[in-house]
């Protein structure tokens, strides 16, 4: 009789896999932890009985020899309603756990919504739960790279970080679309379209490096642009519709804007339309990110900046295992990833 957990009413155990493949149980142990110096033969037989008798190791045990948990934390400063209404974050998630499953790992998303969460989240980093952290939308000054650091923990950032000088961050890799050359390549776009009161909604600069790169590469192009045509939001749809207001109030011959994300740029196009202003005729407008679910549903479509973002999640968690494989984690090795304009409608 196959001895299975459904014919007996037991779980099999390890005993029962040694006594099946006739192996000692260190044998059967070596073969699932897939160490070296056990024949093909051996293995192949020992990993037929585990199918046969629908085995499955005890994850605590195997721990213990292994010293992984197979799951990564991924920590963002957002607002929990606030990220799971972002399609980048979605995207973004998306490419890491497609990653983090070839590797036969789960991610485990965590918050820091509020003040005392970071302590929670640091005892939870501390306490061998994971194997390492993706870390996105990190403020200057923020302690969690400090603790990460403190319990010997890898770490990968998702974007380029604000950093101070004594920022523990700059020990860790990060991974970046191309920021800056990415806005230069839309707002060159719009000078060749003969726009000449171009102007820009830019992300919050307390968070990671994009926003201030983005503007950066708007100046690098339009060097004596006035303050007044640069606008500050947060990256919601409705924060960038209340910037395209203030930008209107008080420029109102403007004819074209780049905004910083295509969600901002969706909030940009209901203010022009509510203010009956025709796009592309009277405002051209581009954005940054190209997703798809965004960029190919607004009215009209959104010429914007690709950049490969579920390739970027891929490549953090990438970046976060050759670390928690053994590479000397003091060589930091970050990632940008280039950047293109795809033109559509709205430019």
């Amino acid at each position: 009789m196959v001895l299975t957990q459904r014919s007996n009413g037991r779980r099999p155990t390890l005993e029962d896999v040694a006594r099946r493949s006739g192996v000692s149980k260190s044998t059967v142990s070596r073969v699932i932890n897939e160490e070296p110096k056990v024949r093909a033969e051996v293995v192949e037989r020992v990993r037929e009985v585990i199918a046969e008798l629908g085995y499955v190791p005890n994850q605590a045990a195997r721990q213990l020899v292994t010293r992984r948990t197979n799951a990564v934390a991924v920590v963002a400063t957002q607002p929990q309603d606030r990220l799971f209404l972002d399609p980048f974050f979605d995207c973004l998630l998306r490419g890491i756990r497609r990653e983090l499953a070839r590797h036969g790992a789960q991610p485990v998303l965590l918050f820091l919504d509020e003040a005392d969460d970071h302590a929670r989240v640091a005892d939870y980093l501390g306490g061998g739960h994971v194997d390492g952290a993706l870390l996105f939308s990190l403020r200057p000054g923020d302690r969690l790279p400090e603790m990460i650091d403190r319990v010997g923990l890898p770490a990968v950032f998702g974007g380029r970080p604000l950093l101070r000088e004594r920022d523990t961050a700059r020990r860790h890799p990060y991974v970046d679309g191309d920021n800056r050359g990415g806005a230069r390549q839309a707002v060159q776009h719009l000078v060749s379209l003969g726009r000449t009161r171009i102007a820009t909604v830019t992300g919050p600069y307390d968070q990671e490096n994009s926003a201030a790169e983005r503007l950066a590469g708007y100046r690098d192009v339009l060097p004596d642009t006035s303050s007044h045509l640069v606008e500050r939001a947060d990256y919601t749809r409705q924060g960038a519709a209340d910037a395209m207001a203030a930008l209107l109030r008080r420029c109102p011959d403007l004819d074209a804007v780049f905004v910083a994300s295509d969600l901002m740029a969706s909030g940009a196009l209901q203010t022009l339309r509510e203010r009956g202003r025709r796009v592309p005729d009277d405002v051209a407008v581009v954005g940054f990110d190209d997703l798809t679910a965004i960029a190919e549903a607004t009215d009209p479509p959104l010429t914007t900046v690709h950049q490969d973002v579920e390739e970027m999640g891929r490549l953090m968690a990438g970046l976060l295992f050759d670390r928690t494989a053994g590479t000397d984690v003091t060589d930091v090795s970050s990632v940008v990833v280039p950047t293109r304009l795809v033109r559509r409608a709205s430019a």
